[in-house]
């Protein structure tokens, strides 16, 4: 595009946030978040320890158009000043998903404005470049609930799958530990609280997979470690709880330190000449250990830690925005018809820039 500032509204609705933001990007590649809406639905889902689908989309329809027009007012800006409408097409919640692209085509169409369905993972995956300006090529480990992945990102619609969790992400695992410990939803920052109070040699458990080179997590069987080790203990004290959470947080370091450390030498040696960059995303990434990990890892390998601000790594229509603006600015665009999905792998053949758009 010719003007100077691509400005675009992003709108996010695959799991239990309902998200809208406006970020514009200049001519030179730099970005500006203008406004940043997200309301979560923790005391909808709380009662079930986890998210419902149904009741994620009910509150995503019930909540959107108000969302989007905070960000609007937020922003300062009305439809017309908009240069684009970006929303998630997946993966995610198809019910949700649905929800947010039905609406971003309607008010596309209305506005007579292009229409670009983002693929959630790689609003992840650029996240970087609107907070950071971090060049390509780079690395992400993407460490969510829903994700957890390593990705050799090449360039905008260029990736390269790593590894990634053969059952369960790493998020969700921190969530069944909780439940399983009856300590509330979300998990992560409940199972890190009680660490904190823990002992993490207490307990013994298992490292799946890492005796092999591939770059690929397994938490399942830790997950059913740690599920043995309460029923054994029970009733469980405090101090039960407590060090059963620093001992499964231990080991969750030391698979993340082992795989970081692969992914980042594979990376050394496919490019040589570029200074390692790895990008962490996800709201795992908010974990204190799990954080300071990665700077020792990153250190050792000479490579640059890049971690957006945390509202950043979580579910936002920012990154969606962003996402929307790299595609358009290369005249990706979509047909009012794309379909929301829940499954779209980010090196999906489709993810290539020109086989899926107008």
């Amino acid at each position: 595009m010719s003007q100077a500032r691509t400005i675009i509204l992003g709108i996010e609705t695959s799991c239990d946030e309902t998200a809208a933001a406006i970020v514009a990007r200049d001519e030179n590649g730099q970005g500006e978040v203008l406004s940043n809406i997200v309301r979560t639905q923790l005391d909808e889902h709380k009662a079930f320890g986890g998210v419902v689908p149904e009741i994620a989309a009910r509150s995503h329809v019930q909540w959107l158009d108000h969302i989007v027009a905070q960000a609007l007012d937020a922003a300062n800006l009305g439809y017309k000043d908009l240069d684009g409408v970006a929303a998630t097409a997946g993966p995610g919640l198809i019910g949700g998903v649905l929800v947010g692209l039905t609406t971003a085509k309607a008010i596309a169409r209305a506005i007579d404005r292009p229409l670009i369905g983002v693929n959630h993972l790689e609003g992840h995956a650029l996240t970087a470049r609107l907070t950071n300006n971090t060049q390509f090529p780079f690395l992400l480990l993407l460490v969510s609930g829903g994700h957890s992945q390593f990705v050799l990102v090449r360039g905008v619609g260029d990736y390269e799958r790593w590894g990634t969790t053969i059952d369960d992400a790493l998020g969700e695992a921190f969530d069944k530990v909780a439940k399983m410990l009856n300590l509330g939803f979300p998990g992560g920052p409940k199972v890190e609280e009680w660490a904190k109070k823990g002992d993490a040699s207490r307990f013994k458990f298992p490292r799946p997979l890492l005796r092999e080179k591939r770059l690929d997590f397994s938490f399942s069987g830790l997950k059913t470690a740690v599920r043995l080790v309460a029923e054994a203990a029970a009733p469980l004290s405090d101090q039960d709880v407590a060090d059963i959470c620093a001992s499964f947080q231990s080991t969750i370091v030391a698979i993340l330190e082992k795989r970081c450390a692969q992914a980042l030498e594979r990376f050394n040696e496919e490019f040589p000449d570029e200074v390692a960059q790895m990008v962490v995303a996800g709201g795992v990434a908010a974990n204190q250990q799990i954080g300071a990990a990665l700077h020792q890892v990153a250190a050792a390998h000479e490579a640059e830690l890049i971690v957006p601000p945390m509202k950043l790594c979580t579910d936002n229509g920012a990154m969606i925005a962003w996402a929307g603006a790299e595609r358009l600015v290369l005249g990706q665009v979509d047909k009012s018809n794309i379909a929301a999905r829940p499954r779209w792998p980010l090196d999906s053949d489709d993810m290539k820039l020109g086989d899926h758009h107008v």
